[in-house]
């Protein structure tokens, strides 16, 4: 499909980075088994460590990360843009310096430990090689701007004290800088690569083996069935479908080249606009990154910052991110009315029912981590249960088929469940067994050894796609290492605050706009790390919950990716839709409306995010108030998606999307006697479209049956 794509849209592609790149198959060469088995063998090492299986110093777990991770880039990426034998040659031998750095600080792990703040100059060369090879990984597999900033901040800890007040600090030496940074639990291996050693790889691996097993399949063939029929059906099945699979995955630019490969040309065929399509597959894919649990990785990294339950943070979301989805299916159900785009035949479409019957299993390990992360388990352990629950459920799936039918195969899912279960008694021992001998099954059949292979493709496949993400996190501990030994937050923090003091929303507005151009060119995971470091105090201190601060800027940092002029996840979109990825950014603004005012409400009533606070709370009570909100915000999105779409139940006038418009504003405000007037001109717009539309003016589209 790519060969056939417009000259503009292949122009779009190239401005996308490296990581996308990373979507492709290993390569079927020498070097892409040598690289498949080196990703088998880091996803091997992680689990094991998750397991407890091996058991390493913390720091010895980061340093061996972000040592497979510098291995596997350079050679990966040269070995998928197919390369010549020089770049080859120069990308391996950047890899063997990762790889050396790595067995550097394992083999002497020790004696760094009590040489901690007076390195020996050797420690220092290894130390700037480390430091090095994480920003060349950056820049090759993210583009340039991530390793700018990063280098910016990294100037600024040894040459900031020849800056004027207040942006000085008192002079730091080359060997304390680089100490700081690239040893320790500060700089590259400070809270965002634990994390990312953590959390993060399992849960990608968890969402990598659910892909694999189908998962996509069942969500498109449930999501068909539910709303295929229904007007504008087409899109609405990408908002349904990206969403759902963006609850395992986690990645916005990762669900749109996956899902989108269905959704786009599906809405397509069936009359939307391509800008328009994929501007709806964009905004869901990206929403994909606020909806629980997985919650694009982000979720982990700020309950680790925050110091609070990992169900908090999912709790704070999950009206945030209702409303989102909420908000672009009303739009696409406005756009699909307007233009007379019905679903499609009921006939054509596949039975849930039949999918669920034969794919019910493959929701259990989803259900049973969500379970496990409201249950105050850890996102460690939680993803650790949840990947080998899909793990046997895969393995065992393979071999009830050749089971006898009926009582047997009962029996054996009955087995297979109190297995899973002893988990939480025996320990992981139990699991390994039946893992084991499940494998041993499996590997006597030919559809078994099949299963096998989905399998290892699946943790390949997970090590890959955890690439981009554990870079990132490396790089971007340079930046909180700078914030950490120069007190630079404080800087940047006092001048929010003085905004602040004459208006909260100017401040809002100066964190907004910092989270969109910093999201121009770095991934949501360093964009939220960066900017909560920064405007996440700062906000605290003008009187906003911890935790919507923090929500805030996440927020605006994955909107960032739809934002022109870069808009990543439009860009992605582009040579599916063979559109220009700024008109399919334009779009996708329309579409994700409501992810740009959520936020803003959020701040000034708390109980959007069900946190205490704020005035409404105070004065008729906490359900009462998050009732009342949730309302309001709901019917500002409604009002707003008409405005900017310009029909409801007939197509509207100027004047009414005016009308619409300015109650959707003054609904949105947060001033007094702003509700009184936004629901006023909410019912007195309402009446318009009564009238209008029971004259027959405007008559509107019917939908399908």
């Amino acid at each position: 499909m790519l060969d056939n794509t417009k000259d503009q849209n292949q122009s779009a592609g190239a401005a996308l980075h490296g990581h996308d790149a990373l979507t492709q198959a290993f390569p079927k060469t020498w070097d892409g088994r040598i690289l498949f088995a080196i990703a088998l063998a880091f996803s091997i090492f992680q689990i094991a460590t998750a397991a407890h299986l091996v058991d390493l110093p913390s720091q010895l777990v980061r340093v061996v990360h972000v040592g497979f991770v510098t291995v596997l880039v350079f050679p990966l990426l040269a070995a998928l843009a197919g390369r010549g034998g020089l770049a080859k040659t120069f990308a391996w031998a950047l890899a063997l310096l990762g790889a050396a750095v790595a067995f550097y600080q394992c083999y002497d792990y020790t004696a760094l430990l009590m040489r901690a703040g007076d390195p020996l100059p050797r420690d220092i060369a290894v130390g700037v090689v480390a430091i090095g090879v994480v920003f060349a990984a950056a820049w090759a597999i993210m583009g340039p701007a991530l390793p700018i900033i990063s280098g910016l901040f990294l100037a600024y800890c040894l040459f900031g004290e020849y800056l004027p007040a207040p942006l000085d600090h008192r002079g730091y030496g080359f060997a304390q800088v680089i100490d700081h940074m690239a040893y320790g639990t500060e700089g590259i291996y400070g809270i965002p690569t634990f994390v990312s050693s953590t959390y993060i790889f399992l849960f990608i691996l968890f969402g990598a083996f659910l892909e694999k097993a189908g998962m996509i399949r069942l969500f498109n063939d449930v999501s068909l069935s539910f709303v295929g029929n229904r007007r504008g059906g087409a899109a609405k099945v990408a908002i349904i479908s990206s969403g759902l699979m963006g609850t395992i995955s986690g990645s916005g630019v990762a669900n749109v080249v996956t899902t989108g490969q269905f959704t786009i040309p599906l809405m397509k065929r069936f009359g939307y606009r391509p800008a328009f399509a994929g501007g709806v597959e964009a905004t869901a894919s990206m929403g994909g990154q606020i909806m629980p649990p997985v919650m694009g990785a982000v979720a982990f990294i700020m309950a680790e910052t925050l110091g609070v339950e990992y169900h908090e943070i999912v709790k704070a979301a999950i009206i945030p991110a209702v409303l989102y989805f909420a908000s672009a299916f009303w739009m696409v159900h406005l756009e699909a009315g307007k233009r007379g785009l019905l679903g499609l035949p009921k006939g054509e479409l596949p039975s849930a029912r039949a999918a669920i019957a034969e794919q019910w299993y493959l929701v259990l390990p989803l259900a049973a981590l969500v379970w496990l992360l409201f249950s105050g388990y850890t996102p460690l352990f939680a993803g650790t249960v949840g990947l080998a629950f899909t793990t046997l459920l895969i393995l065992g799936s393979s071999v009830a088929l050749g089971l006898p039918g009926g009582v047997i195969r009962v029996i054996f899912w009955i087995g297979l469940g109190l297995v899973a279960a002893s988990f939480f008694r025996f320990g992981i021992g139990v699991v390994i067994g039946a893992l084991a001998l499940l494998i041993g099954v499996n590997a006597l059949s030919k559809g078994g050894r099949a299963t096998l292979m989905i399998c290892r493709d699946a943790l390949a496949e997970g090590a890959k796609t955890a690439l981009p993400v554990a870079i990132a996190c490396a790089l971007v501990g340079v930046i909180i290492g700078t914030m950490t030994l120069t007190g630079a937050a404080n800087t940047f923090g006092q001048f929010i605050v003085s905004v602040g003091g004459k208006s909260l929303f100017l401040s809002l507005l100066l964190t907004m706009v910092t989270c969109l151009v910093l999201g121009m060119g770095i991934p949501t995971i360093p964009n939220y790390i960066i900017t909560s470091s920064i405007a996440g105090p700062a906000l605290l201190e003008l009187g906003v919950p911890l935790i919507v601060s923090h929500m805030f800027v996440f927020y605006f940092g994955i909107l960032a990716d739809l934002t022109p002029p870069v808009a990543l996840a439009c860009f992605a979109a582009a040579p599916i839709a063979r559109e220009s990825g700024l008109r399919i950014s334009i779009q996708a603004i329309k579409v994700a409306a409501a992810g740009f005012v959520i936020p803003f409400m959020a701040v000034y009533s708390p109980a959007l995010m069900l946190q205490d606070g704020g005035s409404m709370a105070a004065a008729v009570g906490y359900p009462a108030a998050v009732a009342y909100i949730v309302v309001k915000t709901g019917l500002a999105i409604g009002l707003w998606g008409a405005a900017v779409i310009g029909f409801v139940a007939v197509r509207l006038s100027v004047v009414e999307r005016v009308l619409a418009a300015a109650a959707a504003f003054t609904l949105l405000a947060a001033l007094p006697l702003t509700d009184e007037i936004g629901f006023a001109l909410a019912a007195l717009f309402a009446l318009l479209i009564w009238r209008r539309a029971r004259s027959g003016s405007g008559k509107p589209v019917p939908e399908a049956a």
